[in-house]
């Protein structure tokens, strides 16, 4: 596989073929998910609940994602390695441009940040000091309490406006991705052919660009509730390659979402 760059998620969203996304957080899984051919690896902030077991991503600290950043970046292979910027690092400018600066100097390729339409202002900040930035929309899991839970987004046709309008705006503004979480299915392909950038998604139908998936949840050891977007590529498997190779073809093969992964 050549490296894979921003240009290679375009050149594959213009040619109708869907990429792989996985979450990693150190040398030995990022190296595994990027032979198997896993297009992009993200050191996300799910290392909160997955890793150091809290209830939720916000007390992850920007120090815990560069750690996990710098361990991941040495494995990656040729996958494109994205990183989640943590909570309220995007309170002003200034944190978000220090906190991002720190991120890609321990090996980030691209940042990720959630928000709607306000953080514009931070993207357009980043992509201008030459930090390119996926913006995540949907279910933002830092806005959990303020969601009131884990909960679909979009279902209405003024919140599925919106989240299509906020896409939007952060596109002009710069961002090379949209992330979509939690959204209906038929959202996530109407803001798909509405963008010229890819559009990752994890419960947001078969039709994104590209699928993404927390680790844990393909190798099957997660605890708890299991989201209806989540699937085993374990339990037919011979091994964690395995696994993760299951995983990358399904995806590739628009296999995986099926229709009882979706909303």
């Amino acid at each position: 596989m050549k490296p894979v760059t921003l240009s290679t998620l375009g050149a594959l969203k213009r040619a109708n073929e869907p990429f792989s996304c996985l979450t990693a957080y150190d040398v030995s899984f990022a190296r595994a998910a990027s032979r198997a051919g896993i297009e992009v690896l993200l050191v996300g902030d799910s290392l909160g609940m997955v890793l150091q077991g809290h209830t939720s991503t916000l007390p992850v600290t920007v120090d815990d994602i560069c750690y996990h950043t710098a361990c991941a970046a040495r494995g990656k292979g040729e996958s494109l390695l994205m990183v989640d910027v943590p909570f309220m690092s995007n309170a002003t400018i200034e944190s978000l441009l220090k906190d991002a600066g720190r991120l890609m100097r321990a090996g980030a390729e691209m940042v990720k940040v959630e928000g709607e339409a306000w953080m514009a202002e931070g993207v357009r900040e980043l992509t201008r000091r030459g930090v390119p930035v996926c913006a995540h929309l949907g279910l933002t899991p830092q806005t959990v309490h303020q969601l009131g839970g884990y909960k679909v987004q979009g279902r209405d046709g003024a919140t599925a406006k919106r989240i299509l309008d906020d896409a939007k705006t952060l596109v002009d503004a710069g961002a090379s991705i949209i992330l979509l979480e939690c959204v209906p299915a038929s959202l996530g392909k109407t803001v798909t052919e509405a963008l010229s950038v890819p559009v990752i998604g994890i419960g947001a139908g078969p039709d994104t660009d590209g699928q993404i998936l927390v680790m844990h949840d393909v190798l099957g050891v997660t605890h708890g509730h299991t989201p209806r977007f989540v699937k085993n590529f374990m339990m037919d498997a011979d091994s964690i390659p395995g696994a993760f190779e299951r995983y990358h073809a399904a995806v590739k093969s628009r296999a995986f979402p099926a229709a009882e992964h979706c909303f």
